[in-house]
């Protein structure tokens, strides 16, 4: 079973969590600039909401690496919103890639809001679930 993971940060906190994820499941994150060169069975995408969104990045990452992707896997930040689910389930269906209904995401620190998050708990439980995630689709 192949295991990537990729994220999109504007803020630098899905970046901590794609570490996290990364470290424990021994692989490497790297931002959606960097396209699957090889099938990863299990894709761990973090992304968050812009302007109840995620960003063209994301979403061009998904149809770029279609062919590359076997089932994608959800984390990420926000400061108000609780799952990323919904549009990237859209541009994921068009693509033609399973989406895990299972996703992990947590508060991050938007300007004065929720300072100081994702905090050790929050990039802990992002590894635990991401571990129990694999192990579950692997």
């Amino acid at each position: 079973m192949s295991i990537a993971v990729r994220y999109f940060t504007r803020s630098g906190n899905t970046k901590k969590l794609a570490d996290a994820i990364a470290g424990r499941l021994g692989v490497e994150a790297k931002t959606v600039d960097n396209g699957l060169l090889e099938r990863a069975d299990i894709l761990f995408l973090g992304c968050s909401y812009y302007a109840f969104d995620v960003d063209d990045a994301v979403k061009e990452f998904i149809r770029a690496n279609r062919w590359n992707i076997g089932t994608i896997v959800l984390f990420g930040t926000s400061a108000m919103m609780k799952s990323v689910y919904k549009p990237v389930k859209k541009i994921a269906d068009e693509a033609g890639v399973k989406l895990a209904t299972e996703e992990f995401h947590c508060r991050g620190q938007f300007h004065f809001a929720h300072k100081g998050r994702p905090n050790e708990e929050d990039i802990k439980m992002a590894a635990d679930f991401a571990e129990s995630a694999a192990k579950k689709l692997g």
